[in-house]
């Protein structure tokens, strides 16, 4: 049933049997593939992974990858180096709530390393971690284009700028209150700090 793909991977033909996006993200993913010519829905991937991603619980499994290559109808191959190049693609489980803190030059100079360090102290992790309830999955990032407004963390579609120990802890809350998966394609700005 299990067999190796893309290195050491495990890839479960029963699992892929039963992958299938939802009506509502299929709908999405027509009309994303919709604005590229006849043969090149190659062109599509980057956000077709991304609700991918959203769809089936914030990463990537290879037998997800294997779907979106079918839907493109492209090789799983080349989905796999595509998702295995961006930061922002997740290959493995991670929390509801993916925490990315930028570590670059604005951010850092302005306490993006503090931040870090409390978030791991608050959250009983470390970088790459995922806390014990499922929740948060901390990463850090390099930059996220937002160096006016340093340090800033992104949580799916969601920047949280000009951070504070205080502003950490009222994000925090909020995404634990809420209890949602986060994820890119998510555009609700409202939760943004």
């Amino acid at each position: 049933m299990g067999s190796q793909i893309h290195g050491t991977q495990d890839f479960d033909k029963t699992k892929r049997a039963e992958i299938k996006f939802s009506d509502e993200a299929i709908q999405i993913v027509q009309k994303i593939i919709s604005r590229y010519p006849e043969g090149k829905q190659k062109s599509a991937l980057l956000p077709v992974l991304h609700v991918a991603q959203a769809e089936f619980g914030g990463w990537l499994s290879p037998e997800t990858m294997d779907y979106v290559a079918s839907v493109l109808k492209i090789k799983p191959i080349e989905v796999f180096e595509v998702a295995s190049f961006y930061t922002m693609f997740n290959l493995k489980p991670v929390g509801k709530c993916v925490l990315e803190v930028c570590q670059t030059s604005s951010c850092w100079l302005n306490g993006a390393e503090d931040i870090v360090n409390y978030i791991e102290k608050k959250l009983d992790i470390r970088v790459g971690e995922t806390s014990k309830d499922g929740m948060f999955t901390l990463k850090v990032a390099e930059c996220l284009g937002s160096c006016g407004s340093a340090p800033m963390l992104q949580c799916g579609a969601s920047y949280h700028e000009n951070l504070t120990y205080e502003k950490v802890d009222a994000i925090l809350e909020n995404y634990k209150t809420e209890g949602k998966l986060r994820s890119y394609t998510d555009l609700d700005y409202k939760n943004t700090l």
